[in-house]
């Protein structure tokens, strides 16, 4: 695959699903690659995984900012500059302003740890478990202005065990993470190649129409 759509992971952790689409992009014909890793903590292991893959990285500490405004107005800066036309959110612990948000419309993709619209926000687990579902799972989803509400790209189901904890849960539903975020960045990035090809085949129809009506 010639072309491959350029992605800026933002993270604040572990980077595990970091992890999972770095090794996803390894593969030849994976139609993505990432081209920036952002965390907003110096101390994230995620940033040791990206320099380990040779990915350029980026630490950009949100208390060195006076307003959430003006760090997301740092950041975009940075993603812009990098030619980035994805973003992947990726254990990012900071909640995006509405501003942010409207600068990359249906760009940014989020996983979260729970079957949508079910669970939104924190202790997704241990609501999970408190409501007595058979079911929880993660979900991946375009990121809007409304938390965690965006439109949803792909869910993953797992089963809630009677002996489970929220760790026990989390665990399990973290594996499944790492597959839905690899084959969702996978089937958005293939959507973007194939609107460009369109476009690019409109229009050398256009350029000939109007060569044979010169």
């Amino acid at each position: 695959m010639s072309e491959k759509i350029k992605v800026a992971v933002l993270i604040s952790g572990n980077g595990t699903n970091l992890q999972a689409l770095i090794d996803a992009c390894i593969a030849p014909n994976y139609p993505a690659e990432i081209v920036l890793v952002i965390s907003n903590k110096a101390n994230a292991k995620g940033i040791e995984r990206a320099q380990k893959a040779g990915i350029k990285t980026r630490i950009i500490d949100h208390t060195n900012y006076r307003s959430r405004e003006e760090f997301d107005c740092k950041l975009s800066i940075i993603l812009s500059n990098s030619e980035c036309k994805l973003v992947c959110l990726a254990g990012f612990m900071r909640i995006l302003s509405e501003s942010f948000v409207n600068t990359w419309p249906n760009s940014i993709l989020n996983i979260h740890p729970s079957l949508l619209p079910s669970f939104p926000g924190t202790k997704t687990h241990e609501r999970a478990l408190e409501a007595g579902v058979k079911f929880s799972g993660c979900t991946l989803h375009f990121v809007t202005a409304e938390l965690d509400a965006g439109p949803i790209i792909g869910q993953a189901a797992v089963p809630v065990l009677d002996n489970d904890t929220p760790k026990t849960l989390a665990n399990r539903v973290l594996i499944e993470e790492h597959k839905l975020y690899a084959l969702g960045l996978e089937l958005v990035a293939n959507k973007i190649l194939k609107n460009k090809e369109a476009d690019l085949h409109r229009e050398q129809s256009t350029v000939s129409k109007s060569l044979i009506n010169f």
